[in-house]
């Protein structure tokens, strides 16, 4: 998105309030954040790069294998072409890069993440004990043993691992083969693996989200086969920052989104409920939507790099979500020198639907269960639209949208 300059009609006082937290932002926190050292980030630093170049030189049958940026319809139909014990080959050999290629088969991705999950714990556990590190280092040690171990329960279909740096993580709940509704949870600042999943502010971290979203799906619709994806597979900003700030790591989460949607199986329609600067990564996404993807739900965003809904294209409902008590409210939804996210997705003029938030309670409580906002999302993802609690009361935000189904 090319950068716009200030308004003229924008009032003086917002356009220096604007103006004083991009200095703030440059001057405290922009640096720090852009070159902080990350510490003792783990043995698998670098593995995903490790893994791709072992990729690269290898060959199956007489045959090169897909590079790891192919499409997700050419490395699906490389696979199709492959015989059984060909496919388990490649899951035993290279699993990191088959557990994150979007385009190979859910099964094989389950099994060739489980594997990568055990390596990467086998390649931890030491490092607990290793004074070497400092006690920060061996703390972060304890909470990624922990934080795999807990990805390889049974029960648990983990659709991508990469414990590279921070590391990123998708997870379904439900049948995605099955589903004839899907759902895509995005979230925003400081997502990463050790914050996939929480027991204190559970419904603050994607697993939490998920959990709510696929409950009050199901009893929203209970006849509706839903799946769910904790969708935290891209480099989110760490802190609010410079990165927070830029659109820098949503460009990369978008292509990244769009991908995981363009290869997903079935044509069953497509929602994407994005939190934060979660919504940034939507918006940027939202103009390479797959044909499937008929809603896009931002919750709590600092705008989505877009001056409009119709600006994004494509033919999804846009649909905005935001709490009174919301502190992202106060941030100056603006775009200076690519600084900031532009207009309030929230505002009437926008052109969203805007939905009640009723009981959330703030920037993390979209998902909270009882909250009309997580009721409104689950009316969403399972395509319950007369359900739908709107922000006026004029009940504008279903216009045009008739009975249950989609339009």
């Amino acid at each position: 998105m090319t950068s716009r300059i200030l308004s003229p009609t924008l009032p003086v006082g917002r356009t220096l309030l604007a103006l004083a937290v991009v200095f703030v932002l440059l001057a405290t926190t922009g640096w720090t954040t852009a070159h902080r050292a990350r510490g003792d980030t783990g043995t698998a630093t670098g593995s995903w790069r490790n893994a791709t170049a072992e990729w690269r030189t290898d060959r199956i049958g007489g045959r090169s294998l897909p590079d790891p940026d192919a499409p997700p319809h050419a490395v699906a139909a490389f696979f199709a072409g492959l015989t059984t014990a060909e496919r388990s080959r490649l899951t035993e050999r290279h699993p990191l890069v088959v557990g994150n290629l979007d385009g190979v088969p859910l099964t094989l991705r389950y099994r060739a993440n489980r594997r990568s999950l055990g390596r990467a714990l086998a390649a931890e556990r030491p490092r607990v004990d290793d004074r070497r590190l400092s006690a920060a280092g061996r703390h972060e040690a304890v909470r990624r043993v922990h934080r795999f171990s807990s990805l390889m329960k049974e029960n648990r279909q983990i659709l991508a691992f990469d414990p590279s740096g921070a590391g990123r993580v998708a997870e379904v709940l439900g049948s995605l083969e099955h589903a004839e509704r899907v759902s895509v949870i995005v979230p925003g600042v400081d997502t990463n693996l050790l914050t996939f999943q929480r027991t204190a502010r559970r419904y603050e971290a994607p697993v939490g989200m998920a959990e709510a979203l696929y409950a009050a799906e199901r009893e929203t619709a209970p006849g509706v086969r839903t799946a769910v994806i904790a969708w935290a597979d891209y480099t989110a900003p760490s802190g609010v920052g410079m990165d927070a700030a830029t659109g820098r790591l949503a460009r990369e989460g978008a292509q990244r989104l769009v991908s995981l949607t363009a290869s997903l199986p079935g044509t069953s329609p497509v929602s994407w409920f994005c939190h934060s600067y979660g919504s940034v990564v939507c918006g940027l996404a939202a103009r390479h939507q797959p044909g499937r993807v008929t809603d896009i739900a931002v919750a709590g965003s600092p705008g989505i790099r877009a001056d409009s809904a119709a600006e994004l294209g494509g033919h999804a409902r846009v649909w905005a979500l935001l709490d009174d008590d919301d502190w992202i409210a106060d941030v100056p939804h603006l775009d200076v020198g690519g600084l900031g996210h532009g207009p309030d997705p929230n505002a009437p003029e926008f052109g969203a639907r805007r939905l009640s938030t009723s009981g959330a309670g703030g920037h993390g409580g979209y998902f909270e269960p009882g909250t009309e906002s997580l009721r409104n999302l689950a009316g969403i993802g399972v395509g319950s639209y007369a359900t739908l609690l709107c922000a006026d009361p004029e009940d504008s935000c279903r216009n045009g949208i008739s009975g249950t189904g989609l339009v």
